[in-house]
Order: structure tokens, then sequence, then C-alpha cells
């Protein structure tokens, strides 16, 4: 209201809304026949009710807009990260209001007619008025509530036994929807003219708003997949050659590392045109990211080896810190969680933990061997889908 009261009360930029319209206003508009004044609120807030704007109290001539259809049905419709890759076809029951067919949709009971509103005066639409500022009165008009916008009502002993006058009955129909694989969370599926009827309307629409669910090991992001593998500590060092992936769609990716080539935990590798399908060409497909997690040997498989064979075989220690410091203490060595530690409070930058670890966006990797995301820069952010 604030927006229109700024346009209206200035009179170089009312005039030039006389003129162009919302585009002359914005500076994009020419000759074209705006719209009237009072259309205003209707540009910036939808066809849902007519304003008019006079000197406390006129009434301007705008008419009041009727809806030219049913009313839609908005049904959210949870789905899995499987159901958007592998698509799904649902059918189901629905419940929707249809034309009474004893009346005919009239409502009334034989040749009995209706009676004029006496709220709105046969109008179907009642006036309601408020102060927007500086001696003007913005004037709504909005649906009576008596007629429901039909102008007219019957008496209760001329209704309809079947509808009880309301000129619609619920009945049952079968409806069936396409989940399309590469659909994304927040998608419509309409079902046009599948909604409720209304006498001497079209139907309305049925809306399916998909609600993705998240999922235990895939994360998305547009036509990009984000996962996690763990390898052991020998296939980290020797390489491996193995299925390291189950797909959404119950494939095994099988993966082989390079020879030669030593994985750090944390590292990420690419699968390309292993990721989600894209909408409406389901052949092309994005990429799947794999942070691989190194799972170290536990403390039975330690105690079964030969400790000094094995630090043979390994990389020496590293030694104390040069220069070494005038004063050492000993602290105790205790486990603990990062999820004890980012539950504290820090005066520090919310990526203050996440410095050390970026070796698992691929940050320093070795690009010889295979093809990881140093190829074409950080995987993705990937939001559950």
């Amino acid at each position: 209201m604030a927006a229109a009261y700024e346009l209206l009360i200035d009179t170089q930029t009312r005039e030039t809304y006389d003129m162009y319209g919302m585009e002359g206003v914005s500076g994009r508009g020419g000759p074209g026949g705006g719209p009237n004044p009072e259309d205003i609120f209707a540009d910036l807030f939808g066809g849902g009710m007519r304003f008019d704007f006079g000197s406390f109290g006129g009434m301007g001539g705008g008419a009041f807009r009727k809806r030219t259809k049913g009313e839609d049905s908005v049904i959210p419709y949870e789905v899995t990260l499987e159901d958007l890759y592998n698509g799904k076809n649902v059918k189901m029951m629905m419940e929707k209001e249809v034309e009474c067919g004893t009346c005919k949709g009239t409502g009334a009971k034989g040749s009995a007619k209706p009676k004029k509103c006496a709220k709105c005066d046969g109008q179907g639409w009642t006036a309601v008025h408020s102060q927007i500022g500086r001696g003007q009165l913005g004037v709504s008009r909005q649906t009576c509530t008596d007629c429901q916008g039909r102008g007219e009502m019957l008496r209760e002993k001329d209704r309809c036994k079947k509808c009880k006058g309301e000129q619609t009955v619920k009945e049952k129909t079968r409806q069936e929807i396409f989940v399309e694989k590469g659909m994304s969370d927040g998608q419509r599926i309409i079902l046009a003219g599948a909604g409720d009827q209304e006498p001497g309307l079209p139907a309305g629409d049925v809306i399916f708003v998909l609600k993705a669910k998240p999922h235990d090991s895939f994360e998305r992001s547009g036509n990009d997949l984000l996962t996690t593998a763990k390898i052991t500590l020998s296939e980290a060092l020797l390489g491996f050659s193995r299925i390291l992936i189950n797909h959404l769609d119950g494939r095994g990716v099988q993966v082989s590392s390079p020879p030669g080539k030593a994985i750090k935990s944390g590292q990420t590798i690419v699968l390309r045109g292993e990721g989600m399908p894209t909408y409406k060409s389901p052949d092309h497909k994005g990429n799947l990211y794999v942070v691989l997690e190194v799972e170290m040997p536990d403390e039975q498989w330690l105690q079964s080896v030969n400790r000094a064979a094995l630090e043979s075989l390994l990389p020496p220690k590293k030694s104390d810190v040069e220069p070494r410091p005038e004063v050492v203490d000993e602290a105790t060595f205790e486990e603990s969680d990062m999820v004890e530690v980012r539950g504290q409070s820090f005066p520090a930058s919310p990526g203050f933990f996440d410095q050390d670890f970026a070796s698992q966006f691929g940050e320093g990797a070795d690009e010889d061997g295979w093809e990881d995301d140093d190829d074409e820069g950080e995987p993705p952010e990937c939001r559950t889908q």
C-alpha cells in the first residue's frame, strides 16, 4: 500500500502511470494504453481485488473482478530422492466438488428461484473503506460473505435436498500423476481441470507440490550429487578396485584408483555422468562427487601385527618443532568430538573450524592418475532435496 500511495500522491508519477501503466513508472514504458490509476493495486498485488481511490469515500468506476474458474487445490506430496532419480507413477483416489446432478447446479428445488442478496444488494461484493493518508480513502471490494459472490440466495425451504442449496456435491475420482526423472523439490505437477467445480465456472486445477525428504547417503545440488564412501588404510595407500557406491537406482558403481596414488582422508573425486538426470532430458546427467574417508585400523588389529616391522614400513615419525620452546608443558591425551567444540561459543568466523579440512573439497589433490574435482574447481555446495 505504501508503494501504491507513493505513486498516486505524486502528480508526475501519477500522470506517467495514467499514460503508460507500471512499465512507464519503472522506466520501461512507452505509449501503449496503460491501465486506469485505480488498477495500480491490481498491478502491485494481483487481480484478487479491485481498488478505487477518491476524496474521503468517493467510489470510482472500477468493476469488481470475479473469478474466471473454480478454486485450485494445492496438495503437498512427499517424494524420496530415489523417486526424483528414477521417476514414479502414482495413482490415487481424490474427493472433489462436482455440480449437483439433481438440481443441475442451481441449488434450487424444482422451479424455485433465488432472491437477491440483501447484504450486497445483488452485486456479489461489499465495499470496505480504509484511510491511506493525506485525505485519501482506499475502497476495496470484497466478496459478499452471505451469498459467496453469487448476488442471490435461496430460502431454506427452496433448497435442493441433495446439495442443500450448495449447488455442488462431493465425488471421489481416480487421479494419476507422474513424477518425472530429474524433478526437484518444490516443483509443481498440475492436473488441469481436475479440481473443484462451481456452477458457471470451469473447474479449477489440482496442483501437487513436491516435497523431497532428506536422504541418508546422498545430497543434491541441481543435477549434481554428493556422497561419502569409506575406504581402508590399505586401500588408501595401495589402491582399490571395487564397488564403491550403491546408487539411487540400485546399481553398483565400481571405481578403480590409479596405481601408485596415495589417497588422503577427505579427498574428493568426481564421477562424471553419475549425477541426477536432467529434467525433460533424462539421458543427460550431472556429476557425482564422492568424499573418500579413510578408516583407520582399530586397536585389535594394531595388537595383532608386528609393531617394529610396521614401523619400519611406515613413514618416520615427526620430531619436535624447531626451534624448541624454552618452556614445555605436558598435556594429557583425551579423546573428544568436534561436535562438542562446535557447540561452544567462540569469537571466530563461522568457517573457523573448516579451514583445516579444505582437503575434503579436493584442494591440493594430485591431478595425475584420475579425475577429481580439481579439474573444475571445488564441488558444488549441496543442499538436501
